[in-house]
């Protein structure tokens, strides 16, 4: 029998994780100070898995708040040194390590520049968190794969929280207590027929909208880390603009599509790469054309791309197995990323 991978232990953490973050008093503590006084607007600072997590926030915010939100670039303080006016800001810095120097640089200048700072760690005690107004801890702990799974689900979903709460979303915040038994369920899902299709395959395109682009992203991201598989992800609504010139027949998509506003657009660009020649393989029930993977529904729309992440979580961890890769060691990454 096939040794446990670390990777498959810590997808297989993520409902306790989610758990134990829900519970966190520090998030009902900040929802009722954003209350009091709400930000103008939020930006966020973020680098990798973590920037995919901000992305997915952003999309919350301006959704369930109506809250515009901007992504600010690390190197604006660590390399070019610049100042930015920030007042009325709320600044979201999202870093497991809580480490990274561009990523505290950027959060210490947020702060100088007159923004409320709060940090989603993993390291509650880190040089991130001690230079933040305030700390959320996602609770995720220790996750030895090189790979994130369980620290990208808690960043996103400690965010989510924040905003429900904040929002008092009766509704939202029904979803995230019943969430963790969703991500169990989703974690079984492991879509054979994709891990097929893909064998020998050095390429393919990821889609998503709205929140499920967070989640496109983050998936390209893990091909090309645990698969050495060139993958890009793309708006369904960008797509067709310039990158489906690259499908052939037989080419891969891997859309993303969530119970929300965005599948049945999204479903038709499907159907329109399909007719294209492309091998297109879907997360939604009511496609017409292309391969349906199995998925696990939740009780909010936006909770739904959460479930869809674990689930590719699993996919992607067998892939990696099925082609002799093991995804806990990716060659030429480490753990931590130190940027400067």
């Amino acid at each position: 029998m096939t040794k446990k991978t670390h990777m498959r232990h810590e997808i297989g953490e993520i409902p306790a994780a989610v758990t134990r973050l829900l519970h966190r008093p520090e998030l009902k503590a900040l929802a009722e100070s954003l209350r009091s006084q709400p930000p103008h607007y939020l930006c966020t600072i973020a680098r990798g898995s973590s920037d995919h997590a901000a992305t997915y926030l952003k999309y919350a915010s301006e959704l369930v708040l109506g809250l515009p939100v901007a992504s600010l670039g690390p190197s604006v303080a660590s390399i070019y040194r610049a100042k930015l006016h920030l007042d009325g800001a709320g600044c979201i810095a999202i870093s497991q390590s809580g480490q990274s120097p561009d990523i505290c640089a950027m959060a210490k200048t947020a702060r100088a520049g007159g923004a409320l700072t709060m940090a989603i760690t993993n390291n509650p005690r880190s040089p991130l968190a001690q230079q933040s107004n305030h700390v959320i801890d996602i609770c995720a702990g220790l996750e030895k794969s090189v790979a994130a799974t369980k620290t990208f689900v808690t960043s996103a979903v400690a965010g989510l929280a924040l905003i429900a709460l904040w929002r008092r979303d009766s509704t939202l915040i029904k979803a995230l207590n019943t969430l963790p038994e969703k991500l169990e369920a989703a974690s079984r899902h492991t879509w054979p027929n994709l891990r097929k299709a893909l064998y020998g395959q050095k390429s393919l395109l990821v889609l998503g909208r709205g929140p499920s682009l967070a989640m496109a992203s983050e998936a390209a991201l893990k091909f090309k880390e645990t698969c050495q598989i060139h993958a890009e992800a793309y708006s369904s609504a960008e797509v067709l603009h310039g990158p489906v010139s690259i499908v052939e027949p037989g080419f891969p998509v891997l859309l993303f599509a969530a119970r929300d506003a965005a599948e049945t657009t999204s479903l038709h660009v499907a159907e329109t790469m399909a007719k294209q020649g492309a091998n297109v393989f879907i997360t939604s029930d009511k496609a017409t054309t292309g391969t349906r993977l199995g998925f696990t529904p939740t009780d909010h729309p936006l909770t739904d791309p959460l479930a869809v992440i674990v689930s590719f979580y699993a996919f992607i961890e067998r892939l990696a197995l099925d082609l002799g890769i093991n995804p806990d060691r990716p060659r030429n990454l480490e753990k931590i990323t130190e940027t400067v």
